[in-house]
């Protein structure tokens, strides 16, 4: 079954929160290995987990 850029957004944040299965991920991979939208969205969520975790922390931003 193929994998939609929504259900792979989805995906994508549920696995911000929990691990994800098997077949879960490998549905995820074998979209994010086709689809250039969908691993840019993972990245920026990426990005954005680890700045909030940052300023939570009280650290500075890299660079600074």
């Amino acid at each position: 079954m193929k994998l939609s850029c929504r259900a792979a957004s989805r995906l994508i944040s549920i696995g911000m929160d929990r691990p994800l299965g098997m077949g879960e991920l490998l549905k995820l991979r074998m979209h994010l290995a086709l689809c250039g939208n969908c691993r840019q969205f993972s990245r920026q969520l990426d990005a954005l987990r680890d700045a909030a975790r940052r300023a939570g922390r009280g650290d500075d931003a890299p660079g600074d």
